[in-house]
């Protein structure tokens, strides 16, 4: 893996929050993804994960953080890869941050308020909290997540609203004590096992959700949550 260093002047608040963000030829989105995060003064991570578009390029002359994966090891290690950066840059806090630009920048504060405050460890963004967000889902989306959250609570044994939001803020001690292993999207269901394992407080915070013709075509398909499914319930067998 190699990367280079945050170039140019930043705005100095924030900046003990890393955001980490995976991305795979997300060349259309990523700038307008990052910027806003800049601008608020983050500290913020980009692990291109072997994209064979101009991701990398798009990032150019941006204050941030680029790592690269010289093969494309799936999103549960990109955010390995930049959690393990920001942890050995003295990271305070943590956030997830998905790159198609489906998450609001202004969510971040509430995500971090109840870690700042030491209610606690790590907080797991929600669209199903609040009214207004729930209306926002489409219906065969709102279907599939319902699934997920069933799917979710019985291999995990953590009953959420929302198992499958990106957005989450974990603290410093935290995110050491996570180990992604699974590659691919069903790291999504590994972290909650292990926040369970690890004994973390945590807790929901209501998020909203930015749908877009772009988001709605890289999320997730039926058939890939249905895969999902299946490799954790073979590698609960077979561990």
């Amino acid at each position: 893996m190699c990367g280079r260093e945050p170039s140019g002047g930043r705005v100095t608040s924030n900046r003990d929050v890393y955001v980490v963000i995976a991305a795979h030829n997300e060349g259309r989105v990523i700038r307008t993804t990052v910027i806003p995060l800049v601008e608020r003064g983050y500290s913020v991570v980009v692990v291109d994960d072997a994209s064979s578009d101009d991701t990398e390029r798009q990032l150019e002359g941006l204050p941030v953080s680029v790592l690269r994966h010289g093969i494309n090891l799936g999103q549960g290690a990109a955010l390995q890869s930049g959690m393990q950066f920001a942890l050995r840059r003295g990271a305070r806090y943590i956030v997830h941050f998905d790159a198609d630009g489906q998450h609001r920048v202004s969510d971040i504060d509430a995500l971090l308020a109840p870690l700042r405050s030491g209610q606690a460890d790590v907080a797991l963004g929600s669209r199903f909290l609040r009214a207004e967000d729930r209306a926002a889902v489409p219906a065969r989306r709102r279907l599939l997540l319902r699934g997920g959250v069933v799917v979710n609570g019985l291999l995990t044994g953590l009953w959420l609203s929302d198992a499958h939001n990106g957005l989450r803020a974990l603290t410093a001690q935290a995110a050491s004590r996570i180990e992604l292993r699974e590659n691919r999207f069903a790291h999504a269901s590994e972290i909650l096992n292990q926040i369970r394992r690890a004994r973390l407080r945590h807790v929901e915070v209501p998020t909203a959700i930015v749908y877009t013709a772009y988001s709605m075509e890289k999320g997730q398909s039926s058939l890939n949550a249905v895969k999902i499914v299946i490799d954790l319930l073979l590698r609960r067998i077979f561990r």
